[in-house]
């Protein structure tokens, strides 16, 4: 068995969806034997007090670095600050978290025989590489999103210098890994065309614990105590953020006005989250709700209470990016309705499980007709909710995944 060092910018008590992977997937190999160590940050993406209650930091270096104890696993965290809009401030706290992180891997934790590393940032790619450079340990690079061709995709880097430099600095990483996983097929495609040897990519999906999300009745606690049990309720959990592009919702929502039956709730948080509720006070929809990021442990009540979840990418992601939220939703035997390309890996996923549709992103008209389409149409619906279910419990449960990874670092170590 090995000593496994897991680099990763969020990580328990943390509760974005790669905090909760990255921690079942490192519970998981210390299950099967293996030894693990954490470096990642303080809490500062979606906060959840009862998981830091449970999961309490206690001072290391200061108030720079950490620690805490996942599962019986050591975790150091760096000082993270919340994260805001001041793009100049995030830089600022991920070069932070990149030098002190490597500091403490070169000083605090055991020697580690393997390394693995999930992206984004690509920039821990470089920290991955050098860690494993000091102790000649071999690291694994996990593609969550590839970067930067979400990043230009979104228009969100134009500079065509930085560009450069973040392609050169993709190909090395890619080139030091020992092996890179992605989490769907046409990512894997897109990395083979970037010049990565075939043998060195390996397809390892996102997965769910069908313990924490599982079917729930519509009437529940959730619906209850927001009013919406008898409503046809079209919800979306997760980032508000430029890649999710969530404006057309709010055009779909005044198309279906007069339907009030139909209900539409968008819960989270991000950086386009005040602007998004301003545009819907702006329209006066009494048939919208938006709420704060709610809990991980009330996720699958929030699926229960929904008769179609959203899973919305921008056009042009398709192929650098599967959103973790599809595989709950499946879990919870909902139907999903992604606002994406239409050869996308979410969208070939969908139509191969039956377990939902896929519409293409930029049509209000579109998005408003499938969901009135679907409102009279429910067991259509409930019996893509249940194709969904059953495909999670045969391909992407938490044990079967993660014994991929197990695997994966046998093959390394041995």
């Amino acid at each position: 068995m090995a000593n496994i060092l897991i680099l990763t910018l969020v990580f328990p008590p943390d509760s974005v969806s790669t905090a909760q992977i990255m921690g079942e997937l490192s519970a998981d190999l210390k299950n099967r034997g293996h030894n693990l160590t954490i470096l990642t940050t303080t809490p500062h993406y979606n906060r959840d007090e009862a998981a830091e209650c449970r999961q309490p930091l206690h001072r290391h270096w200061g108030s720079i670095l950490r620690k805490s104890h996942f599962q019986g696993i050591p975790v150091y965290h760096t000082l993270m600050p919340r994260k805001g809009d001041n793009i100049f401030l995030r830089v600022m706290a991920w070069v932070g978290f990149h030098v002190i992180s490597t500091l403490a891997g070169m000083t605090s934790i055991p020697k580690p025989d393997i390394i693995i590393s999930p992206s984004p940032p690509l920039t821990i790619g470089l920290s991955a590489w050098f860690l494993g450079a000091y102790y000649r340990a071999p690291f694994i690079y996990n593609v969550q999103e590839i970067y930067p061709d979400i990043a230009i995709s979104l228009g969100a880097l134009k500079n065509k210098l930085l560009i450069g430099l973040l392609y050169r600095l993709e190909q090395f990483v890619y080139q030091k890994s020992i092996f890179i996983t992605v989490i769907a097929p046409r990512m894997r495609q897109r990395l083979l065309e970037k010049g990565v040897r075939a043998d060195k990519v390996k397809v390892i999906p996102n997965f769910v614990d069908l313990n924490d999300h599982r079917p729930f009745p519509k009437d529940n606690q959730f619906s209850r105590k927001h009013g919406v049990k008898d409503k046809f309720l079209v919800s979306y959990a997760g980032n508000i953020g430029p890649a999710q592009g969530l404006d057309k919702l709010i055009n779909a929502a005044v198309l279906l006005k007069e339907e009030t039956s139909i209900h539409f709730m968008v819960m989270g948080d991000g950086s386009l989250r005040e602007s998004f509720t301003q545009k819907v006070r702006n329209v006066n929809l009494p048939n919208f709700t938006i709420l704060p990021y709610q809990p991980y442990k009330l996720i699958p009540f929030v699926y229960g209470a929904s008769d179609i979840c959203l899973v919305p990418l921008s056009s042009g992601t398709g192929s650098q990016a599967i959103p973790s939220k599809v595989y709950r939703i499946m879990a919870c035997a909902r139907p999903v309705l992604a606002i994406t390309d239409l050869d996308s890996d979410l969208t070939i996923l969908i139509a191969s499980v039956n377990c939902g549709v896929a519409i293409r992103p930029g049509s209000p008209e579109a998005l408003a007709d499938t969901i009135y389409q679907a409102s009279k149409n429910k067991v259509k619906w409930l019996e893509m909710g249940n194709n969904g279910h059953n495909h999670v419990v045969e391909k992407y449960t938490r044990s079967v995944v993660t014994e991929q990874y197990h695997k994966l670092v046998q093959s390394i170590a041995g």
